[in-house]
């Protein structure tokens, strides 16, 4: 029976002969291009020709190219952290999102460096891989795993980089399948009504700012957290748009911050509003100028007048839900609910699109439309979000029931 090769990166038994001046000790290594290699080393005693030997063997093994800081034998937590510096730097540079930061720090300390973080880089093998990922999407779910996925192949991706491996066997895994996303789901004209009957019926929903906050919302198709970095200065009244190019995000260690870089480059623009959302910001900005906000002031801040978080304000959207009737409903709701309702008037993808600030659906659209204003089309559809075959009061605010009487709150 023919004997089984050497492993990749291992080497034979060491042998050992006498010399005129010591000891010869032998052996044989498999080298990452996977050819057999013979080498030699010599001392004056067996323990230090086999010391020589071992260190040769070492040399020879590392990846051609390797830094010095690092080889395919360093720990996968080191060369996590050098690739988790190298994200911090890009997000300085404006090349990183904040959040996408945060993602990878959340999945590394929970996910990953658990269960990889103690193998040196050569260890982490197709097969190691091929039974941590079910086990990530097992424990949590397919996005989890596929972001696990992406984080690893970062960190493999920064050792190739620097010569520590000669290739990222995350490339060989098969996709993670499953997971399917839940159809999109609107708010239905009657429900938005009820919706926002019930804001106005909440006392707490209406100390936390949530019906004007959910009108803007849905009528922009904005994001939370656009919306909340919304100030008074990128507002036009006369003109009756707003223009969308700051959010507020949270940053470890620094705090809430109001941030132009947004999801993609199509997510500056300007949106034309209807008129029944210039309504309300006209009577926002009423309010705020009696309170001393100026333009450089949130449109819809804290109780302090300064920038409100996004994530206490998804928290106080959903204490506002109160049935289960809207137990499934998210701010991102609201966002699907204008897109809904600008596909109901047979506007184009290309048109939905640049309302929602995304890139796609077509390069050729990409490349050769203008996409800093969006087309006024939008705003007209998104007019007769309130009417549902009714006849709009002007005194009321939209949402309210259209069938009372005058001036009296929903």
């Amino acid at each position: 029976m023919a004997r089984p090769p050497l492993d990749v990166g291992t080497h034979g038994k060491i042998r050992f002969s006498d010399t005129s001046t010591g000891v010869r000790a032998r052996a044989s290594y498999r080298g990452w291009d996977g050819k057999v290699h013979e080498i030699e080393r010599t001392g004056a005693s067996r323990p230090k020709a086999e010391r020589a030997l071992k260190a040769a063997i070492r040399e020879a093994l590392k990846t051609p190219g390797g830094g010095a800081d690092m080889d395919h034998n360093t720990k996968f937590s080191v060369v996590a952290a050098k690739w988790l510096a190298r994200q911090e730097e890009r997000v300085e540079a404006e090349e990183r999102a904040h959040g996408t930061l945060d993602n990878y720090r959340s999945m590394l300390k929970n996910h990953v460096l658990p269960a990889l973080g103690d193998l040196r880089l050569h260890e982490v093998t197709v097969p190691r891989l091929d039974s941590f990922l079910p086990a990530v999407q097992a424990k949590s779910s397919a996005s989890h795993a596929r972001t696990a996925r992406a984080v690893v192949s970062g960190v493999l991706r920064y050792a190739v980089r620097n010569g520590a491996l000669g290739s990222n066997p995350v490339r060989e895994l098969e996709q993670i399948e499953g997971g399917k996303r839940k159809k999109p789901r609107s708010l239905t004209p009657a429900e938005r009504h009820k919706w926002l009957e019930q804001l106005e019926a909440d006392p707490k929903a209406v100390a936390k700012d949530l019906p004007d906050l959910t009108r803007f919302m849905l009528a922009t198709g904005v994001r939370i957290g656009e919306a909340l970095g919304t100030f008074w200065e990128d507002v036009d009244l006369d003109d009756g748009s707003v223009a969308i190019n700051w959010k507020v995000i949270r940053i470890r260690g620094v705090g809430l911050r109001r941030v132009q870089k947004l999801k993609t480059e199509s997510g500056d623009r300007t949106l034309p509003l209807p008129s029944w959302a210039v309504s309300v910001l006209r009577e926002r900005r009423r309010v705020a100028e009696e309170e001393g906000r100026g333009p450089a002031s949130p449109v819809f801040p804290d109780t302090l007048g300064g920038l409100r978080d996004p994530s206490n304000t998804r928290r106080a959207l959903r204490e506002a839900r109160g049935t289960d009737e809207f137990a499934w409903v998210k701010s991102h709701v609201f966002r699907k609910t204008a897109a809904t309702v600008l596909d109901d008037a047979k506007l184009s993808s290309r048109q939905i699109a640049d309302q929602l600030g995304h890139a796609r659906p077509s390069i050729t659209q990409d490349v050769y439309m203008g996409r800093t204003v969006v087309s006024r089309d939008n705003a007209v559809a998104l007019e007769s979000m309130w009417m549902d075959g009714r006849s709009a009061n002007s005194g009321d605010k939209p949402g309210a029931d259209l069938g009372e009487e005058p001036g009296e709150t929903p």
